[in-house]
């Protein structure tokens, strides 16, 4: 695979990577650029994992700023998404929800505006059936294939290639998107067509973003007893009711509840309350609800609002001990 352009290659003019044209090398093989639009924590990771494992990487932002750390590392930066899709083999996005899915493929010099002819679009994003749906038929409108894998997983993952992908598509187009997804799942299930690798991550999601909620009230009954946290996620850990998430950051809740702060985000409050509205969205739109999901919601928009929104999703089992013994 031919080796990335160096940030210090692209400005070596003076200009600024994102202010430059990409073109290919003469004799450069197609094939093998794969584009990455939105550098959110996800997509900086997902990018990232490409260019170790020797990925030619084009990349677009928003925010400019969060491209260079990327172009740094060896990517190429894209001035809009039309660039990024006409410069790229393979796009793929991670968005924070259909508006930014609308504005980046719909929006002026956005994806769909740029040459994507025969090549394959990837999303990756959280968001409903519905809006995969859609987005697939444009895509393909567009002289693409189109196929949905969004993920299990945060961002430690993302960057050593484990993620859980769920992809939904036609056979033949989840076969050509499988080699690069390989480079970032651990496991890749094709769970049906268009929509359904939505409905399978939202599925995936709901139990444990309701376990959070339990699991504050569930330790609230103990707190009195001044046990070690730690030592208190050790055991539900092994409890019948523990959950895998114990297992791998049991002891850093543990320290959260005692009064560490949680770290940097990896899956912050805000982006799990947008999950869990999406969830009751779906719901609804198939004619049910979902009470318990409801409940969270409530309280972590409750945790949102006392300054906890960009905290990472550990703070969440904290949240509720907390406000129990205040009151």
């Amino acid at each position: 695979m031919p080796e990335p352009a160096r940030a210090a290659e692209l400005d070596r003019d003076g200009r600024n990577a994102t202010d430059r044209p990409i073109r290919r090398n003469e004799g450069e093989e197609a094939g093998m650029r794969t584009g990455v639009a939105g550098l959110g924590r996800m997509g900086s990771a997902i990018a990232e994992r490409l260019l170790e494992v020797g990925y030619e990487v084009v990349v677009w932002n928003r925010t400019p700023e969060k491209t260079k750390p990327l172009v740094g590392k060896g990517a190429l930066a894209a001035a809009d998404p039309a660039e990024l899709a006409g410069e790229s083999d393979v796009v793929i996005t991670i968005l924070t929800d259909a508006g930014a899915i609308d504005t980046v493929y719909r929006g002026e010099n956005g994806l769909l505006a740029g040459d994507l002819k025969g090549k394959l679009v990837i999303d990756m994003s959280t968001v409903r059936p519905e809006t995969e749906k859609r987005l697939a038929e444009d895509v393909r409108a567009a002289g693409a294939t189109f196929v949905e894998c969004p993920v299990g997983g945060t961002t430690g993952p993302a960057r050593t290639g484990k993620l859980i992908g769920f992809m939904g598509g036609e056979t033949a187009d989840v076969e050509r998107a499988r080699p690069v997804l390989e480079q970032l799942c651990r496991r890749l299930d094709h769970v049906g067509p268009v929509g359904a690798g939505a409905s399978v991550k939202l599925a995936i999601n709901l139990p444990l973003l309701v376990y959070y909620q339990a699991l504050g009230e569930a330790y609230s009954l103990l707190r009195h007893l001044g046990n070690d946290p730690e030592l208190v996620m050790e055991i539900f850990a092994e409890s019948s009711g523990g959950p895998n998430i114990l297992k791998s950051r049991g002891a850093a809740i543990g320290r959260v509840i005692a009064g560490d702060e949680p770290g940097p985000a990896t899956f912050d409050v805000d982006s799990i309350r947008k999950d869990l509205r999406t969830m009751i969205e779906e719901a609804r739109s198939r004619g049910f609800e979902l009470p318990l999901v409801a409940c969270a919601l409530g309280v972590y928009d409750e945790a949102s609002a006392s300054g906890l929104g960009g905290k990472d999703s550990s703070a969440l089992a904290a949240y509720w001990p907390a406000r129990t013994n205040r009151a």
